[in-house]
């Protein structure tokens, strides 16, 4: 019964899909893909819809409705935030004093969040693996612990970043 169900809706969602998927900037494929995600969840769920060729096309325009809104509030990037190619050299100078005083912060850390921290900010990038053995913690407890001292480095940078903010 599903593999009717889904062969014989694959013509009209491609169809849909395709007539709704230039308004909203995404590819057809990705439209279709999230359709399709929705019938198995409702099968799933609530057994197969009782006019399939009219759920379909309700479920293509909700998707393409939550597309939009997404797409909405998500900005892309002007540039890549880490390329310096383009920066001027106040930006560059900025951006330099960011990380040194994040370097600073994280050294004034208690225990060893500032030996955890430093190793996230290690440009050699080391896996979990290597930053529990070279700490001393399993491998599962370095999120927790990560948490905790992001938590904690919030809240040493806290004064810091509200006091350079203007009020009122």
């Amino acid at each position: 019964m599903r593999h009717d169900l889904l062969t014989d809706l694959r013509p009209l969602l491609t169809a849909e899909t395709a007539a709704e998927a230039h308004a909203t900037g995404t590819e057809p494929a990705d439209l279709e893909q999230a359709v399709w995600l929705r019938l198995l969840e409702r099968l799933a769920t609530d057994g197969p819809p009782l006019d399939p060729p009219g759920w379909l096309r309700r479920a293509v325009r909700a998707e393409v409705r939550r597309t939009r809104r997404a797409t909405r509030f998500e900005q892309p990037y002007e540039t890549d935030p880490a390329d310096d190619r383009d920066r001027g050299p106040e930006q560059l100078a900025l951006a330099a004093a960011r990380r040194r005083a994040l370097r600073e912060a994280v050294h004034r850390l208690p225990g060893r969040c500032s030996r955890l921290l430093e190793a996230f900010l290690s440009p050699e990038d080391p896996t979990y693996q290597e930053i529990a053995g070279e700490l001393g913690i399993s491998q599962g407890g370095i999120g927790p612990e990560r948490s905790r001292c992001l938590g904690c480095l919030r809240r040493l940078l806290a004064p810091e970043v509200a006091a350079r903010q203007l009020r009122g």
